[in-house]
């Protein structure tokens, strides 16, 4: 009897670590949690509490201006008018507006919005990057938080590497998508969709985007929830893996393009991006 019993209290420890391991290890939708053995170290950060009407602080922000269609058939023109981009409450407010606008090129275009970059202000090869965020929505609105390589006026896009952390197509106001660019997975690239209960809605509040990248992975997160994980493994054969490397961080909010399509009738302007706060850890 005493062998039967320490048998079975062998069995019943050993289903309890299997419990115990398998909840230290899963995280999120089932994916595997990224193993760290100290906490993350805030590195870089705006948390957007300047006066109000003020401009972004251009110790940390770059303005990307211009009526192109940045290689997508966009409808914006991207400028540094405050009411394109401001501070107001505590965040960054990037708005959209239907409205005709010509540039100092001389390009006219029927929406103005507003697209900021740290390329020549701050850079960083791995670690968490997080936002919180209030996006806007609507058919034909474009809001994205992502990071693209620094060398990409060296190698140029796609060999410079792009990650989505946040990206939204209006129509779709209940998911977002976290994607990776790169050679031999260009207009398409790779991504996942992390998706709200159809009632509701990323518009309706803030939610935290984040990514954490490693050598050899990138996770996404959305309100820590992990929900896609990219390793080179993933890739299309002989595509290189090309996050190895600092990036830049960019927010804008863009209006029409090959991806989310046009406005419409039921399009309502203006559009507006809140965002809370963007911390880089290492």
């Amino acid at each position: 009897m005493e062998g039967i019993i320490n048998t079975t209290w062998r069995k019943i420890a050993a289903k309890l670590m299997v419990m115990l391991f398998l909840g230290l290890v899963l995280n999120g939708y089932g994916q595997v949690a990224p193993a760290r053995s100290r906490p993350w170290t805030l590195v870089w950060s705006d948390e957007f509490n300047r006066r109000n009407g003020s401009a972004p602080d251009s110790r940390k922000w770059v303005f990307q201006t211009g009526g192109g269609g940045w290689g997508n058939n966009e409808l914006q023109y991207y400028t540094t008018r405050p009411q394109n981009a401001q501070i107001e409450n505590g965040n960054l407010i990037i708005t959209a507006w239907k409205e005709n606008y010509t540039g100092p090129d001389s390009v006219t275009r029927n929406y103005t919005s507003a697209r900021l970059m740290t390329l020549g202000k701050f850079t960083q090869t791995y670690g968490r990057f997080e936002a919180r965020i209030k996006i806007p929505h609507g058919q034909g609105i474009w809001p994205t938080f992502w990071l693209v390589g620094s060398n990409i006026a060296r190698v140029g896009w796609p060999a410079c590497g792009e990650i989505d952390i946040m990206e939204n197509i209006g129509k779709e106001p209940s998911t977002v998508h976290g994607t990776i660019h790169g050679p031999g997975y260009v207009r398409k690239g790779i991504g996942s969709i992390f998706s709200l209960p159809s009632y509701e809605h990323f518009a309706n509040q803030y939610h935290i985007f984040a990514l954490e990248w490693g050598p050899g992975a990138i996770r996404f997160y959305v309100d820590n929830n992990l929900y896609a994980t990219r390793t080179p493994a993933g890739l299309p054969r002989s595509a290189p893996w090309v996050f190895n490397h600092p990036f830049y961080l960019i927010l804008n909010v863009a209006v029409g393009g090959n991806y989310p399509g046009d406005p419409d009738y039921t399009t309502v302007f203006p559009q507006s991006m809140m965002v809370d706060y963007v911390r880089v850890y290492r």
